[in-house]
């Protein structure tokens, strides 16, 4: 049972470094499902006081996730139009285009939701297009960190077992 439990953590962990660029998966909070489902094997133990910082620490990120595109646009002058065709172009980006269009779908994105709300200001939407890019990667480099970080805790877990323990 411990074998199954490891590889289903494991998965979610990959999971949720996948969905540190993806806005449809909570990136380290998927990771943080990874760990718990690790503390249940009989052969890792994993202390209750670092499940609970990291899961608070997993949905501060999870949350600001929100906001930081929000700042991005606003302190560069955008608006609403931005931040939803920020999200709207990355996935159609990621769809159409494939993964190196992470950086392009949302510029773009921002960029013509912000044109489409505010037709005449064509350098305020390009400003704002790029506050809001520069939001969307600054959310997007903090959800990779704490997920890769569940990820070291997790590979560093299993260095600390012997297989023996989990065969017998």
């Amino acid at each position: 049972m411990d074998i199954f439990l490891i590889f289903l953590s494991g998965l979610f962990i990959l999971l949720g470094i996948v969905g540190s660029f993806l806005p449809i998966i909570p990136g380290p909070l998927t990771s943080w499902v990874g760990i718990l489902i690790l503390s249940i094997t009989q052969s890792i133990f994993i202390d209750k006081i670092y499940l609970i910082i990291s899961f608070i620490i997993a949905m501060a990120i999870f949350v600001l996730d929100y906001f930081i595109p929000v700042l991005g646009a606003k302190k560069f002058g955008g608006g609403i139009g931005s931040i939803i065709g920020s999200t709207i172009g990355l996935v159609c980006g990621i769809i159409f285009i494939g993964p190196f269009s992470i950086f392009l779908g949302p510029f773009l994105g921002a960029l013509l939701g912000e044109l489409v709300v505010n037709r005449k200001n064509k350098k305020g939407a390009l400003k704002a297009a790029i506050g809001s890019l520069i939001g969307f990667l600054t959310g997007v480099f903090l959800k990779f960190v704490v997920s890769i970080a569940f990820a070291f805790f997790y590979l560093k877990s299993l260095m600390n077992f012997k297989i023996n323990d989990l065969l017998f």
